[in-house]
């Protein structure tokens, strides 16, 4: 890999994208989300019903033109027929779409390239996920694994979403499930990763904590 990488996993609203879009801005890299595409494709099967079973539609979804991920500075964006759908794809409900989707192994392997392209032709790349470091990058420079308790994570996601925190909470308890039982890249810690709990950490916090504090980061970035 001749681009460096740095991937930032963990569970839903522990905190990844926040941190990794604001790193990539120090760094003057780019930044994605790696859910977008799980998301993004959750989300365009609902709309051209195609029902989640189905795995042969699903992964012809995949490479479909009538829909794409691009990397903004603010957000990694979901197209779909020419218009931006981010917001919708973003939603709680889509999650739990695409946390089905996410388990499928021929989606998997359907979308990997694509999320491995956005490290084409840019300077750098910080990536976020849920197995960036483990399958999607698994030589970047960096590996960085976000925790957060249930509580805050929940608490923050309602924040987000103007949502109850009590139903958020149990959404991401079975996502959390889901993402860490399938077969399929489950949600685990790279044996190499710098683990960083931020129930109590703010987001300059965090993002000074990953810039300054691993000693493999100053070696292998020199930042």
């Amino acid at each position: 890999m001749s681009v460096a990488v740095i991937t930032i996993d963990g569970p839903s609203a522990s905190g990844k994208s926040s941190v990794s879009r604001d790193l990539a801005a120090k760094l003057g890299w780019k930044w994605v989300s790696t859910g977008a595409f799980y998301r993004g494709l959750a989300w365009v099967a609902m709309k051209e019903k195609v029902e989640v079973t189905d795995v042969p539609k699903l992964v012809n979804l995949c490479s479909d033109p009538l829909w794409s991920v691009e990397m903004r500075d603010d957000k990694t964006a979901v197209i779909w027929r020419g218009s931006d759908v981010t917001d919708e794809v973003f939603s709680e409900a889509v999650g739990e779409k695409a946390s089905q989707v996410s388990q499928i192994q021929d989606v998997r392997k359907a979308l990997l390239q694509a999320q491995r392209n956005c490290a084409i032709g840019v300077l750098g790349l910080v990536a976020e996920g849920r197995d960036c470091g483990t399958v999607v990058f698994p030589q970047a420079v960096l590996k960085v694994f976000l925790t957060a308790s249930q509580e805050a994570r929940a608490l923050r996601r309602a924040r987000e979403q103007g949502a109850d925190v009590g139903k958020i909470q149990a959404s991401q308890t079975e996502r959390d499930n889901q993402d860490s039982t399938r077969t399929a890249a489950p949600l685990q810690v790279p044996p190499d990763a710098l683990v960083l709990d931020t129930d109590h950490l703010s987001l300059l916090e965090a993002v000074e904590k990953i810039h300054f504090d691993h000693r493999f980061f100053r070696r292998d970035i020199g930042s």
